[in-house]
């Protein structure tokens, strides 16, 4: 289905559905039911005629930017976390080898306590 037909069956659908809403927030509810982004509920809702004043809106876009800035933070930091793991060797016994020792063996973290870490730091 095209875009422009999902907006027209929103658009239908939400004129009988705003009537019913009985919640709090009328575009968080219109964002729920049609499964769409709350600034793309900001718009619909005023196509059908509902006030929605320029200071909500400039704050949901304020806090979608902040949301955006979370996220890439935290992907560069995970980025660069495992940036850091990929600097040591590996092999079958070693997730990472840290060295050798004098008669050449390598020493480091096994692979079954890389995943407990690696574990661990997700929740």
């Amino acid at each position: 289905m095209k875009k422009t037909h999902r907006r027209e069956y929103r658009l239908r659908s939400a004129k009988s559905w705003i009537k019913t809403y009985s919640g709090n927030n009328l575009v968080k509810g219109y964002s729920t039911k049609y499964s769409v982004d709350k600034l793309c509920s900001v718009r619909e809702l005023r196509m059908l005629g509902v006030e929605i004043s320029e200071e909500y809106e400039r704050k949901l876009i304020d806090s979608m930017g902040a949301l955006m800035q979370q996220r890439f933070l935290f992907k560069k930091k995970r980025e660069a976390e495992l940036s850091a793991l990929s600097e040591f060797e590996s092999d079958e016994n070693f997730a990472m080898i840290i060295g050798y020792t004098s008669g050449g063996f390598p020493f480091g973290v096994a692979h079954e306590e890389m995943e407990e870490i690696i574990g661990k730091n997700e929740i």
